[in-house]
């Protein structure tokens, strides 16, 4: 199995499974909005850390609300990732907030704007 095919796997299964606390209330931190999702997961190629990216349809403030309650609880997600992943180590999590999807909005926008 290549490198660049088992960090896409667990990429992947990562994403996948923090969508799954997120969703399943497994997270108890009333800071944590069901409205958020995991958007994209970077990691590194010794697989050390990951950063995770979240996005949703709230405001702002209410998606940095969630991602700082997300990094406090990294340690929980981190172990709870250890039973899913299954690899000698599990990458140590950083969230971020993922502003691309507002960014390609506002781009858009602009070009039609551009086009009237």
């Amino acid at each position: 199995m290549s490198d660049s095919f088992r960090i896409q796997r667990i990429r992947t299964l990562i994403q996948e499974e923090i969508g799954k606390m997120i969703l399943s209330d497994t997270i108890k931190d009333p800071r944590i909005s069901n409205l958020i999702s995991v958007s994209d997961v970077d990691i590194s190629r010794d697989i050390k850390y990951a950063k995770v990216y979240i996005s949703g349809f709230e405001s702002n403030k209410s998606i940095e609300k969630s991602v700082e309650a997300l990094n406090h609880a990294s340690g929980f997600i981190q172990m709870k990732l250890a039973k899913s992943l299954k690899t000698r180590n599990t990458p140590k999590l950083s969230f971020f907030v993922d502003t691309s999807i507002k960014q390609g909005i506002e781009m858009i926008r602009k070009i039609e704007e551009l086009n009237s």
